[in-house]
C-alpha cells in the first residue's frame, strides 16, 4: 500500500468565535475621535480630547454629586396617569406603562436628599430617557414635594432639568405645571433657603420658561442647549441667521442668563462652595 493512500490528515479544530461588545468604542459627536468606552465611562462621559459632554443618566449624576455617593430617594405623590384620556398613535396610558416598565421609574422626575460637602441638599433631577423628560402633572407634584422636603430639612434645593418641555399628552394641564413649579421655588426662597439650578442638555420649552431660570445661582454644563423654541423655528420666524453657538451654555453665560458654566468633574466641588457661601451655618458637621 502506498504511503499516499495511508496518509491521515490531521484533525483541524475550528477556531472559536470571540464575541466583542458592540459598545467597545464611541465616536465623539464633536471632534469625531474614537474613544474607548471604558475610558469614556471612567471620565464621566466627557471626551478626553475635546471635553465634549455626553448626556448621562440621573443615577450616575446623583452618585457623583452626593458625598460618598450616598443619598435617599424621596417618595413622590400619586397622580392621575391619564387625566385627558389622550390618544395619538397609541393610548397615553399605554405609552406611560411602556416607559415605566423600561425605566423602572414612575415618571420623569426623581427627588433625592443627601449632603454635598457636608451641606444638606435636596435634588430634583429629570430623567430625560422617560419621554424626553417632559413636564406633566407628576413632575409638577414632584417639584412641590422636593420644595416641601427642602423646607422640612432646612436644606438647599438643587434642580437639574433635562427636558424637551411640557408633555403634550396632558394638554393644558401640563402647562399649568409651569406656575406650580414657580410656587415650589417660592416656598424654598420664602424659607430663606438657597435654590440652585444646574442646566443640562437639553433644557427647553416650558421647563426653561419656568423654574429652570429662577435660581439664586444658575449653573450649566458646557455645550448644553438651553432655550425655549428650537433654533430652526426661531430662524424661520425672524428670517435671520442666528449667531454662532446660539442657545449654548457659553452663549447664555456671555449674555447674563447663566452665572457659571461648570465642567462635570467640578460640579460637586462648585455646589459645595456655593452652599458654603449661601448657607454656611446649616451643615452636618
Amino acid at each position: 500500500m502506498s504511503w499516499l493512500t495511508n496518509f491521515v490528515r490531521p484533525k483541524i479544530q475550528s477556531a472559536k468565535k470571540i464575541e466583542t461588545p458592540d459598545n467597545l468604542w464611541d465616536k465623539c459627536p464633536s471632534c469625531k475621535q474614537m474613544v474607548f468606552h471604558r475610558d469614556l465611562q471612567s471620565n464621566l462621559f466627557v471626551c478626553p480630547a475635546c471635553q465634549y459632554h455626553w448626556r448621562i443618566g440621573f443615577k450616575l449624576r446623583l452618585e457623583k454629586l452626593f458625598d460618598q455617593g450616598q443619598y435617599q430617594r424621596k417618595s413622590l405623590p400619586k397622580f392621575e396617569a391619564d387625566p385627558l384620556k389622550f390618544r395619538d398613535q397609541k393610548k397615553y396610558a399605554d405609552r406611560l406603562k411602556e416607559y415605566q416598565t423600561k425605566s423602572g421609574e414612575n415618571d420623569a422626575l426623581v427627588v433625592a436628599e443627601g449632603t454635598v460637602g457636608g451641606h444638606r441638599l435636596v435634588v430634583a433631577i429629570f430623567n430625560f430617557s422617560f419621554m424626553g423628560g417632559s413636564m406633566g402633572i407628576a413632575v409638577g407634584e414632584g417639584l412641590l414635594a422636593a420644595a416641601d422636603a427642602a423646607v422640612a430639612s432646612k436644606a438647599a434645593l438643587l434642580a437639574i432639568p433635562a427636558s424637551g418641555g411640557a408633555r403634550m399628552q396632558e394638554g393644558i394641564l401640563s402647562l399649568m405645571q409651569m406656575p406650580r413649579s414657580v410656587i415650589a421655588v417660592e416656598k424654598v426662597k420664602n424659607a430663606g433657603l438657597p435654590y440652585l439650578v444646574l442646566l443640562t442638555d437639553p433644557t427647553t420649552g416650558g421647563v426653561s420658561a419656568s423654574f429652570a431660570m429662577l435660581g439664586d445661582i444658575t449653573m450649566a454644563e458646557p455645550g448644553s442647549i438651553i432655550g425655549f423654541a428650537g433654533a430652526r423655528v426661531i430662524e424661520e420666524t425672524i428670517r435671520e441667521k442666528l449667531p454662532e453657538g446660539f442657545q449654548r451654555a457659553e452663549y447664555l453665560q456671555e449674555h447674563g442668563m447663566v452665572d457659571l458654566v461648570v465642567h462635570r468633574h467640578e460640579i460637586p466641588k462648585t455646589v459645595a462652595k456655593i452652599l458654603s457661601h449661601l448657607n454656611p451655618v446649616r451643615t452636618t458637621e
